[in-house]
């Protein structure tokens, strides 16, 4: 590299640094890392500068891992029942998925897992509960996931385990997605199980 053709690569490092400190606090780290190598990718195209692929592939990996990675505002568990609260009142439909039509208790499931946490889980009840990892009652934790029958020795309704005996569910038609205690003996005489989704183990 030539001396003038340094010079100028000087300048613009410079540039950049008196300016990093303002600009990174107003982002994230993922899209600190994002724009950073937008804005080196940017100057290393002026023709003054050489040999600039090695030197950019650090920041463009790490760009690469925001854009791909979930971005969790705080633990995952909470972070999913907090997303999980957010969609009471929705009203329940047989095979719904979406918060716009309305849920079924596993297309619910389905949905808060997706959108929270970026995992995805069978479609349906049954095939939620043979993916899973069984858990003890009294070992459950807050994202596990609570199964009974309602129809027979079938599992054919899911929930979202909130702590403190209490789960989030998409019920039955008429109904919509609300809280309940495990502790009722309608839901006693039902319950089948907990289980933990592989991803969160």
């Amino acid at each position: 590299m030539s001396f003038q053709r340094l010079t100028v690569a000087a300048g613009f490092f410079a540039a950049l640094l008196t300016n990093a400190s303002a600009f990174a606090a107003a982002l994230s780290p993922q899209a600190s890392a994002a724009c950073v190598a937008d804005a080196l990718q940017a100057m290393f195209a002026s023709p003054l500068i050489d040999n600039s692929a090695t030197f950019l592939q650090p920041f463009e990996a790490a760009a690469d891992e925001a854009q791909t990675t979930p971005k969790f505002s705080e633990e995952p568990r909470q972070a999913l029942a907090a997303f999980a609260m957010n969609l009471r009142d929705i009203r329940y439909r047989r095979g719904g998925r979406v918060p716009s039509t309305g849920f079924d208790c596993s297309g619910f499931v389905h949905y808060v897992f997706e959108h929270a946490l970026n995992i995805d889980l069978p479609d349906d009840s049954a095939s939620q509960f043979q993916a899973g990892i069984k858990i003890a009652r009294d070992e459950m934790q807050t994202g596990d996931l609570v199964f009974f029958h309602m129809h027979g020795k079938r599992v054919s309704h899911v929930g979202i385990y909130l702590g403190d005996g209490r789960f989030i569910h998409s019920p039955t038609t008429g109904e919509r997605v609300r809280v309940d205690q495990l502790d009722k003996t309608y839901w006693v005489r039902r319950f089948a199980g907990a289980k933990r989704p592989n991803a969160l183990t």
